[in-house]
């Protein structure tokens, strides 16, 4: 166990190392215990005014019970304050209502800047903004993760086979005790690049629901820590804010510009927009482009942790990098950092200082192992 945000998280579980609970997490199920993260409600005809001016997102178009990817943004910069997961949920059009999820780390930030932002909406925006402060959440996760869920729910619910990637159900849930818990709202998705679902619980079922799916699965689901859990998102290329993302870095550098949809680029009128819009052009194109981008990386010998400094043949630096581990799924070394624009193209051969010694590296595409969402069109595709 160790101290994380106020919070004491397991790094692993006994029964199985951390490259262990990392290889059954790609070949079967882990549940992960993410309670520590933020829930977020918003309520009102005012939130999607306030989330289209905090994010780049295109909230008008984000249809009920669908969920994206954004960033909290500072104003002028763009640096991103945190990275947050949209959900809109069914609800009158007179009362608009969202769920969001944001990291642990950055808790007070998060809240501070959320006050904020609602107080300078001025004393006639209606919006109600709620800490969903003890409910739980956990992330089911792994290529079984569809059939262990279905374990767990009523005979009559909808099929898992038409809910994909990016969307989300309330469901209730069997207890251990047989019983039914409320409806919980079940998300398609995740942070390892598998096919998994997040579950947002009651505070008082998470136990019994995540006992009930060990219980009814003992072949195919293990509890997992954050130390799998660092090393699958970093397979599947995700960032991790505080490491890879933060306040001085924009979207555009963070190889975010999808982020940005095609209306939002047109329309702008969301915080940073004078900064980001201009980036996402080249200086030849009439932008003003990004001095740095982010990359991956495959590199040789020992692996590069967080703030290895990445030079060129000559050791002139380039960058540094922001994540590093040993890959499990693939043997070797990889690292995620930020390096000149110029020398983020895939294939490009760069160097690594790890204590001191030159270690040869490559930039890759990401991500390194392809993710496996759910879309539609049928079956478990690569992202």
């Amino acid at each position: 166990m160790v101290p994380f945000a106020g919070y004491s998280m397991p790094v692993q579980y006994s029964n199985l190392s951390v490259g262990e609970s990392h290889k059954w997490t790609r070949e079967k199920a882990s549940v992960f215990d993410v309670g520590h993260m933020v829930q977020h409600h918003l309520l009102g005809p005012s939130a999607p005014t306030l989330l289209e001016l905090i994010t780049p997102t295109a909230i008008s178009a984000l249809a009920p019970n669908h969920s994206t990817l954004a960033c909290l943004l500072h104003p002028l910069t763009g640096g991103i304050v945190d990275d947050t997961v949209v959900t809109r949920l069914p609800s009158p059009p007179s009362s608009p209502s969202f769920y969001l999820v944001t990291n642990a780390a950055c808790r007070a930030k998060d809240l501070a800047y959320l006050s904020s932002q609602i107080a300078s909406l001025g004393p006639s925006a209606h919006l109600t903004h709620t800490v969903l402060a003890s409910q739980g959440l956990i992330a089911l996760q792994g290529p079984l993760s569809a059939s262990i869920l279905s374990s767990i729910l009523p005979s009559d619910s909808p099929s898992l086979q038409t809910l994909y990637f990016g969307q989300c159900a309330s469901l209730p849930l069997q207890l251990a005790s047989g019983a039914l818990s409320p409806p919980c709202l079940v998300s398609r998705g995740g942070y390892t690049g598998e096919d998994g679902f997040e579950i947002s619980i009651p505070p008082e079922h998470t136990e019994s629901i995540t006992e009930n799916l060990l219980r009814k699965n003992p072949e195919t689901l293990r509890l997992a820590g954050l130390g799998a859990r660092d090393s699958l998102r970093l397979e599947a290329g995700m960032c991790l804010y505080g490491h890879d993302l933060d306040d001085s870095t924009t979207p555009v550098e963070a190889g975010l510009a999808w982020i940005v949809p095609t209306a939002r680029r047109a329309s702008g009128g969301f915080h940073g927009a004078e900064t980001i819009l201009p980036q996402l052009k080249l200086k030849k194109d009439g932008g003003t482009g990004v001095a740095r981008r982010r990359v991956g990386l495959v590199i040789e010998g020992a692996p590069a942790r967080e703030g290895a400094e990445i030079v060129s043949d000559d050791g002139e630096a380039l960058g540094k990098v922001t994540s590093g581990c040993p890959s499990p799924s693939l043997g070797t070394n990889i690292a995620m950092g930020y390096v000149r624009s110029g020398w983020h193209k895939a294939g490009t051969e760069v160097g690594v200082l790890v204590r001191g010694k030159r270690r040869a590296a490559r930039v890759v595409r990401m991500p390194f192992v392809e993710t496996r969402y759910v879309r539609p069109g049928g079956g478990t595709a690569p992202g």
